[in-house]
């Protein structure tokens, strides 16, 4: 069985850094592409990064500059560097893979409250 479990989040003051993590375990065919995404409190989830297997990297303009996403193909792990954070960038991260089969997976979250 397939499981995507994110790490990292938590409480930090505006203009901090944190660097979330994303492991895998169960195999998985055909990685396409790995992301994260958040959800604000009352709103919908939205792309913030991804990487493709051949790390083509894709960004929402809101963390251009900021953000930056990896991966290690070998350990089908992906991070997420969140470099000058915003109190606007406070939502529940989540971690996604998407394959070339059509099959989509999401991890459970992990909570960034950017805050003084």
């Amino acid at each position: 069985q397939v499981q995507l479990v994110e790490s990292g989040g938590g409480l930090v003051q505006p203009g901090g850094s944190l660097r979330l993590s994303c492991a895998t375990s169960g195999t998985i065919f055909g990685i396409v592409a790995m992301g994260w995404y958040h959800q604000a409190p009352g709103k919908q989830r939205e792309l913030v990064a991804t990487i493709t297997s051949g790390g083509i990297t894709n960004y929402a303009d809101s963390v251009k500059g900021r953000f930056t996403i990896s991966r290690d193909n070998a350990k089908n792990t992906v991070y997420l560097q969140m470099n000058s954070l915003e109190p606007e960038d406070t939502a529940v991260y989540y971690c996604n893979i998407g394959t070339r089969y059509g099959m989509t997976y999401w991890g459970k979250g992990t909570l960034v409250t950017v805050s003084s």
